[in-house]
């Protein structure tokens, strides 16, 4: 049996389902009705496969710490991690590339990936493992495999792939409405999942023959990156300058389109790419109207509506059709028919610069998370959580002054020059140009409420002068 490397990538914006998916919380980390996100869902996938022994998971610097502390809730075995750390998306080529040759020069040419996407659903575990073990079968004999979905719609949101049995005969782009419904009256057309599966050497000899730039520059990047090692945990930073160098390209349009080496592995596995709210709401059993609901609500009159709220009981009167999608700082009213066009929204948003296509109100960080409660002209309230052992960075703002109100716990306080102590119902005040810190030396969380004042309140006013993970 081949060493089987798990790949999951993890990255994109999901920018079809904000308010809850925004640039800084994306798609793979919503968490389902059960409280599992989708990232830990495939992680999970991946971790009840036989004979895994390591998962890689290649995602973007800034998630790095969102990503390991998902990973961490749901790793009972304590499997070995490793986490690929991309300085800015280069579409999936690239990070395909980048993990065939980490895991080769690991593992060597007969190492098999199987590179999953983090935000997609898979509701049959075993028939899932049946098509995993067959896609390794055909990795195993040259062939670079993909995974196929039978199709039980006309859905033109997905690519498709025409397939006589396990040869495939041609990839071909989303259809329109006609054309879907060909496809599936043939019984010859499977959707394209986005999973693959191959071995390292395969990959690699493939993408020197069709894609050479893409294969070349990787090499590149991987040669000037920097590598780090710990107990059960290993990471590669990618070197961000040769990293932008690297064809933004998909592995599909690089190499699978091209390659004369190319299997399918046909399955029926409960896939799901969870690409809109409708596609969300599906999993939630409908009540006799045919309302989806997963929030305290007062309705009248309402039928087949997608409700979903975080904190607010939801009241809605004579409605039909709509998807309802209500967070701390966001509210989404769409028809059912035009969910796809949500995007929009998130790219609008982008544009003008608002800070809701990237932020939710409550922000996760390396050492914790911070909620804004309230701001407004020279001021700014946050409630901050410091997890046990953690520490924010040393550092100093230019425009604004903090004044900390520990709540919960005690805090180790860095303020000019001098170092004190902050317990509960304490507080202290850090003038702007002061460089200061504040560490959690407790085994419970420090929670404190910090008042910010100034002429500037933005949160690129900050100047690192050390760093605990790495950003400076």
């Amino acid at each position: 049996m081949p060493t089987l490397i798990p790949t999951i990538l993890c990255g994109g914006a999901g920018s079809r389902l904000w308010p809850v998916s925004r640039e800084q919380h994306p798609k793979p980390f919503i968490r389902l009705a059960d409280g599992k996100s989708l990232l830990q869902k495939a992680f999970l996938r991946s971790f009840k496969l036989p004979d895994v022994t390591e998962i890689l998971t290649v995602t973007n610097r800034d998630l790095f710490f969102k990503t390991k502390d998902e990973l961490r809730e749901v790793n009972s075995r304590k499997l070995p991690a490793s986490f690929m750390l991309e300085p800015f998306g280069r579409n999936t080529a690239a990070a395909v590339a980048c993990a065939a040759l980490q895991v080769r020069q690991r593992h060597g040419d007969d190492a098999v990936l199987l590179v999953l996407a983090a935000d997609h659903l898979i509701a049959n575990q075993k028939a899932f493992a049946t098509a995993v073990a067959r896609a390794v079968e055909l990795a195993a004999d040259g062939l670079l495999v993909t995974f196929g979905i039978h199709p039980d719609s006309p859905e033109t949101g997905y690519g498709y792939i025409e397939a006589d049995g396990h040869r495939v005969l041609r990839f071909v782009e989303k259809p329109s409405q006609d054309t879907a419904r060909d496809y599936l009256a043939s019984g010859r057309f499977l959707w394209n999942s986005g999973m693959f599966c191959f071995r390292t050497g395969t990959l690699i000899d493939e993408m020197n023959a069709h894609s050479p730039e893409v294969i070349q520059a990787v090499e590149h990047c991987l040669a000037a990156s920097q590598q780090v090692g710990g107990q059960d945990v290993l990471q590669l930073e990618l070197d961000a300058e040769r990293f932008a160098v690297v064809p933004d390209i998909s592995i599909d349009y690089a190499l699978m389109e091209k390659s004369s080496r190319v299997a399918v592995v046909p399955c029926d596995i409960g896939w799901s790419d969870i690409g809109s709210w409708t596609a969300l709401g599906a999993l939630v059993p409908p009540d006799e109207d045919g309302n989806c609901i997963e929030s305290e609500v007062m309705l009248h009159d309402v039928s087949n509506c997608y409700i979903k709220s975080e904190e607010r009981l939801v009241g809605a009167v004579g409605i039909d059709n709509l998807v309802i999608i209500d967070t701390s700082d966001a509210l989404l009213v769409a028809s059912k028919d035009r969910v796809q066009d949500v995007k929009r929204i998130y790219a609008g948003l982008k544009e003008q610069g608002h800070e809701a296509y990237k932020l939710h109100r409550t922000v996760h960080r390396p050492w914790g998370t911070y909620t804004v409660l309230e701001e407004g002209d020279h001021f700014k309230i946050k409630r901050i959580v410091v997890k046990p052992g953690a520490s924010l960075s040393l550092q100093m703002h230019h425009h604004r002054s903090e004044h900390w109100i520990v709540v919960r716990g005690a805090a180790r306080v860095v303020n000019g020059d001098k170092e004190i102590f902050v317990s509960t119902n304490e507080s202290t005040y850090i003038p702007a140009g002061h460089q200061h810190r504040l560490v959690n030396p407790g085994s419970i969380d420090l929670v404190l409420i910090e008042v910010q004042s100034g002429e500037y309140l933005g949160e690129d006013d900050i100047v690192r002068f050390q760093d605990n993970y790495g950003r400076c």
